[in-house]
């Protein structure tokens, strides 16, 4: 399990495209116990762990649970589906092993996924650097639940893919690492048009693309 934990995260890792030698701030979502936290420690990154269970984070009548093993990186406890508590701009990535499929479950009668996962990613987005990763390993149940994420991704304004790995094994398929990357440099024309583009998937009035759009004005004498 273990093992299997390690080699999940240092995929994710790989993901996030990272610059190499140049250690950075992560946030793991759904850490658990700390073991994908080791692996960042092992990389020389340094991160924050978010988990909404206190058993895994802090009480446990088992011994392996995070504090108790001491993991290098700082742990709060809070449910991802009621949004990240962190200043805008804080991560330079995040990774998330095996827990983004639970925000598509209705654990409570007062629990809607597409708004949950919504609040998620929009305050996920906020509080990653611009040109950031986001990676999630997760396992849906069904294809409508990969759409589901996939849209509410989008919506916050979230872009990228899907990567299988080991695409003809039918047991390594189950593991899916969602790729989207973050935010373009702002004021660029890139950076622009993600903005309008995501505001016209929240339902928001913009104005049409042109030619002129994110060009620089003259300067006026």
């Amino acid at each position: 399990m273990i093992e299997i934990q390690s080699q999940m995260s240092e995929r994710a890792l790989e993901l996030l495209s990272l610059p190499e030698g140049h250690p950075c701030f992560l946030l793991d979502v759904g850490c658990g116990s700390g073991l994908s936290g080791d692996h960042l420690t092992e990389e020389g990154h340094c991160w924050v762990g978010i988990d909404i269970s206190t058993a895994m984070l802090v009480i446990s009548p088992v011994p392996d649970v995070a504090l108790d093993r001491e993991v290098e990186g700082d742990l709060v406890l809070g449910d991802m589906g009621q949004g990240m508590p962190f200043r805008p701009g804080t991560f330079d990535g995040c990774i998330s092993i095996s827990a983004l499929q639970w925000l598509c479950n209705a654990d409570k009668k007062t629990h809607s996924p597409p708004k949950r996962l919504y609040t998620f990613f929009s305050t996920l987005y906020s509080s990653l650097t611009r040109g950031a990763r986001a990676v999630f390993q997760i396992y849906p149940e069904n294809s409508e639940q990969l759409e589901l994420i996939t849209a509410q991704a989008m919506k916050a304004g979230f872009t990228g893919g899907m990567v299988v790995d080991y695409p003809n094994s039918t047991k390594a398929k189950k593991s899916r690492f969602k790729n989207m990357k973050g935010k373009s440099v702002k004021k660029t024309r890139d950076w622009i048009l993600e903005k309008k583009e995501r505001r016209r998937r929240q339902g928001r009035e913009v104005r049409a693309d042109t030619k002129y759009t994110g060009r620089q004005r003259k300067p006026r004498f």
